[in-house]
């Protein structure tokens, strides 16, 4: 490595932070009981089909008895698969060289995303956006690139139904913009596009309005207690009901907390504002689009994943994690903008605005959003 990498900010210092605090915030949530992760790792479909039981079935196949340390480990593990799979993902639309490490930085070290997904550390978030880089890394060349995204799409509803506001609209975007802009509107592909989303659909509305636990909740607790390494840990089954929880309940506890919730608002806009660059960065590649159309679907896509977060914020609470989850699903929508026929070359974040440092050393410094409320 020459000397202006070691002088360069952009190319060392803020990644060698960023990955202290990843450890720091990794070190940080193992001393915190996962009462939600590790409830998740324990509920199967001993009782019949059940929403939220995708992963914990899985879990079933290899522990009889789950310890609380899985849940990291599982957790952990997914998040440096995301890692990786992001860094090859950035490689392949933008590069490694000097010019585009200020972007690297602004992504990898948003505070939004790895940072956040190390906090929420269990939660079913990462999920979503590790299935949506696969898909943005995968060929999408044929019918079968919409077919498998329907999977994924499914599959994330069986693992969380909520993410089919989180991150299954990203992913018919990703279709969109990489299969159906580049090899056209048919008949063909068409139907099977709309066949595939009545799917995802069908699989939702079973998880939502099927997936209750047909038993006694005190039934369902000695079974996860069953299930449990150590189970005179019941502190960690207090979560139990959200499998009985009715969806008119969660809304009607989302707006009991909308006033107290409502003030962290200011500061999620705070945070969006330190991404300027970026964001700037991303209008200047729309506007550069070689077709009035795809301008047009972009826009609507970036409405319609909007949307999508403005319901869940209306529906479950946890708005820290939501703000994140919307940020995550702008950086994929930029990569998959990048992909497309451009009509001119755009300039990248620039390494010498003073500006732009001061906000990529800010960023660099936040360790994390959080789950409900800022922090």
């Amino acid at each position: 490595m020459n000397l202006r990498a070691w002088q360069d900010p952009w190319r060392l210092m803020m990644l060698v932070i960023n990955a202290a605090v990843f450890f720091g915030v990794f070190l940080y949530k193992i001393t915190l009981p996962p009462y939600v992760p590790y409830i998740h790792l324990l509920v199967d479909y001993h009782f019949g089909f059940a929403k939220r039981a995708l992963i914990g079935a899985a879990v079933s196949l290899l522990f009889a008895k789950v310890p609380v340390w899985l849940v990291f480990a599982v957790a952990g593990a997914v998040w440096l698969i995301t890692l990786g799979l992001f860094v090859k993902l950035f490689r392949r639309t933008f590069g490694f060289d000097d010019v585009q490490m200020p972007l690297f930085v602004f992504m990898v070290g948003s505070p939004f995303f790895l940072k956040n997904f190390m906090f929420t550390l269990g939660h079913f978030d990462i999920y979503g956006c590790a299935f949506a880089i696969g898909l943005m890394l995968m060929p999408a060349r044929s019918i079968s690139f919409v077919l498998l995204a329907a999977l994924a799409s499914m599959v994330l509803v069986l693992i969380h139904h909520i993410h089919l506001l989180m991150y299954v609209p990203t992913i018919a975007i990703i279709v969109v913009l990489r299969y159906y802009l580049v090899q056209g509107f048919t008949r063909q592909n068409v139907i099977v596009g709309v066949a595939a989303s009545l799917c995802v659909g069908l699989v939702f509305l079973s998880a939502q309005f099927w997936g209750t636990m047909p038993v006694p909740e005190a039934e369902f607790v000695r079974h996860l207690q069953s299930r449990m390494a150590d189970p005179t840990r019941t502190n960690l089954l207090s979560f139990s009901y959200i499998w009985y929880q009715p969806l008119s309940r969660e809304i009607h506890d989302t707006w009991q907390r909308m006033p107290s919730n409502i003030l962290g608002v200011p500061v999620f806009a705070l945070l969006i504002w330190l991404h300027t660059p970026l964001w700037r960065y991303f209008a200047d590649l729309i506007r550069a689009l070689s077709e009035e159309l795809h301008r047009r679907i972009v826009v609507a896509a970036i409405v319609m994943v909007s949307c999508g977060y403005l319901v869940m914020f209306a529906m479950v609470f946890d708005y820290s994690r939501w703000i994140s989850n919307w940020a995550v699903c702008m950086f994929l929508i930029l990569h998959a903008v990048k992909t497309l026929p451009s009509s001119k070359p755009v300039r990248l974040i620039s390494v010498d605005d003073r500006k732009t440092t001061i906000l990529g050393w800010i960023i660099t410094l936040i360790p994390r959003v959080g789950i409900v409320r800022p922090f």
